[in-house]
């Protein structure tokens, strides 16, 4: 039996390297980048890194 190769995306690999934290920080400077031109200031938008950073490793209460 001949096996498959299987095609592999490069993003997908490079993301699942990483760790959830890392994965975070990438999603947070494309957001910013994103979001560089939008009537949003750059205040409001580390003010919700902040608080979702906050969320995702918060202590548990």
């Amino acid at each position: 039996m001949k096996v498959a190769a299987k095609s592999i995306n490069p993003e997908d690999y490079i993301l699942s390297v990483l760790s959830p934290e890392d994965r975070l920080d990438a999603a947070f400077k494309i957001a910013k980048e994103a979001f560089k031109n939008s009537k949003l200031t750059m205040t409001d938008i580390d003010n919700a890194v902040i608080s979702v950073r906050r969320k995702a490793y918060g202590k548990k209460r």
